[in-house]
């Protein structure tokens, strides 16, 4: 007899769940292996994420309009016109303009307007953002010829370019949807240039930025490799693995920094962007992304791989070939189909894909084996 009992998640304003009422030694969390203690950081993340407010919304009374940088919220404002011309935020200054898409508010301490935490990440200078985020740091690793560690990098502490959330976005997009094929066609007289991988692209990455914890270790780290990319974050998810594979449920541990990204038609309300992103690599029949929560620290990480299903399976059938080929010696076509429940024909153009098997006989007699000098290996 076996008893199965299902214990769900603790909800976001029930944790940190914590025994012997020892806040910061005895709080406990599960993952698929058994419960283990957290760290005060993790327990301080917990705190953080209680709030209906979000870390972002949080006024930065001592910091002065002038240290965000006016190229930036320039660049901001001229793609928000250019996506929604006729905005009712167009003609409101600078000032005005910040304040109503939540980069900015009045401080109760001065009465003054003040940048806003997530006014200071999307649009401040790093050397200015690390004041109020020490741990703060955003990387693109690009590693695309094996023979070379970086084929190209990007650091937000350089001290080349802002080192700010907005401009990393644009730069990092750019450069992750440079290979990707765009199909001819056209809409109203205009050639289309997105398609479902691009805003697939461009949900995964406002993802992986709107769900940082930036108050946590090791940053924001895109790499692009030949076949894949991977989209790493600090902070756990809010929601759980399940329900954000799942969507419908969304809970951005920066809602404004969402909003602003919405504003510019990045990312999705709704909580149907991960949904989404597996449903165009379905249909696209690339292997199913996957999604991976590690702690201590915590970190989310995506995977997207470009690699065909058929090319996953017939690497799987390779192996099964070649093993069952050492155990039975020469074998008949027919036989080895059977094996992977496969046809004749398809069975046929794996073997002729397999460089360590030689072919014995011709036509109705052919015959499969291993090749006499590995077989001795």
């Amino acid at each position: 007899m076996i008893i199965v009992v299902y214990v769900p998640m603790a909800k976001r304003d029930q944790k940190p769940v914590y025994i012997n009422d020892d806040l910061f030694g005895s709080t406990f969390r599960r993952n698929h292996e058994g419960d283990y203690r957290c760290t005060r950081l993790q327990v301080k993340t917990m705190f953080r994420d209680q709030a209906e407010n979000t870390m972002d919304m949080e006024i930065l009374d001592d910091v002065p309009m002038e240290d965000l940088n006016y190229e930036t919220v320039q660049g901001y404002r001229n793609r928000h016109r250019t996506l929604k011309p006729g905005h009712p935020f167009e003609r409101l200054n600078d000032a005005e303009y910040l304040r109503s898409i939540g980069a900015a508010a009045i401080s109760r301490e001065d009465k003054e307007l003040h940048p806003t935490a997530a006014g200071m990440l999307m649009f401040g200078d790093e050397y200015n953002i690390v004041r109020h985020f020490p741990e703060y740091f955003l990387d693109y690793r690009e590693m695309l010829d094996p023979t070379i560690r970086w084929t190209d990098r990007i650091q937000s502490s350089s001290g080349d370019w802002s080192g700010n959330l907005c401009d990393f976005y644009f730069i990092v997009y750019n450069k992750i949807s440079l290979d990707i094929k765009t199909p001819f066609a056209l809409q109203g007289g205009d050639r289309i240039e997105d398609t479902p991988v691009h805003k697939a692209l461009r949900e995964a990455l406002a993802n992986c930025l709107i769900n940082a914890d930036y108050y946590g270790t090791r940053g924001v780290v895109i790499k692009k490799e030949p076949r894949r990319i991977i989209f790493e974050n600090p902070g756990y998810i809010r929601t759980g693995k399940i329900q954000m594979r799942k969507g419908g449920e969304s809970d951005p541990r920066n809602k404004s920094l969402m909003k602003m990204f919405n504003l510019i038609n990045i990312g999705e309300r709704s909580g149907s962007g991960v949904p989404n992103i597996f449903n165009t690599w379905e249909d696209a029949h690339w292997k199913e992304p996957t999604i991976e929560e590690r702690f201590a620290p915590d970190r989310t990480i995506l995977t997207l791989e470009f690699i065909k299903k058929q090319t996953i399976k017939t690497s799987d059938n390779v192996v099964k070939i070649y093993k069952y080929l050492l155990q039975s010696g020469e074998t008949a076509t027919k036989d080895i189909a059977d094996v992977l429940g496969l046809s004749a024909q398809r069975t046929r153009a794996i073997l002729a894909t397999m460089d360590d098997i030689e072919v014995i006989g011709a036509n109705r007699n052919r015959k499969y084996r291993v090749k006499k000098s590995l077989d001795k290996k």
